[in-house]
């Protein structure tokens, strides 16, 4: 029951509040993403899920051999893209690069779930931010 609400909140609306967080998230570890990230399967996994596109594709592999250079015009490409979910994409494409599990858990995302109540007995979730609930887009009915 627990994973079923968490994958329909993912869905329907944590979406777009992951993805700003964890955009400001990415911000803050540039050095770090620049320096441990190699872009290539990150760009094919990006692909494939239409973060990027034939164009984005062809200018970052002008960056030849360059891995770091490559890194940061992808991200730079990320931060103006205005996918949805763009860097919620980026972080799963990490999370498949086992030898990254020490960076996934630096970008993990766990304390938006601790931002989340559930309130069992109507079957509705509400995002709090900053204290304040927020009714709106970040409310849905799971019942």
């Amino acid at each position: 029951m627990c994973s079923q609400i968490l994958r329909s909140i993912a869905s329907n609306c944590l979406h777009l509040e992951s993805n700003e967080m964890l955009k400001l998230k990415f911000q803050k570890l540039q050095k770090t993403i620049v320096n441990s990230v190699n872009p290539a399967s990150i760009m094919d996994l990006l692909f494939q899920e239409s973060v990027i596109g034939v164009d984005d594709m062809c200018k970052l592999q002008k960056s030849g051999n360059d891995s770091r250079q490559q890194c940061r015009e992808l991200l730079a490409l990320l931060h103006l893209s205005e996918h949805p979910q763009a860097f919620v994409q980026l972080y799963a494409a990490i999370g498949e690069e086992r030898h990254l599990n020490w960076l996934v858990k630096r970008i993990d995302c766990t304390e938006l779930m601790q931002q989340l109540n559930v309130i069992e007995t109507t079957g509705k979730v509400c995002l709090f931010r900053s204290g304040v609930m927020t009714k709106s887009p970040y409310y849905t009915d799971l019942t």
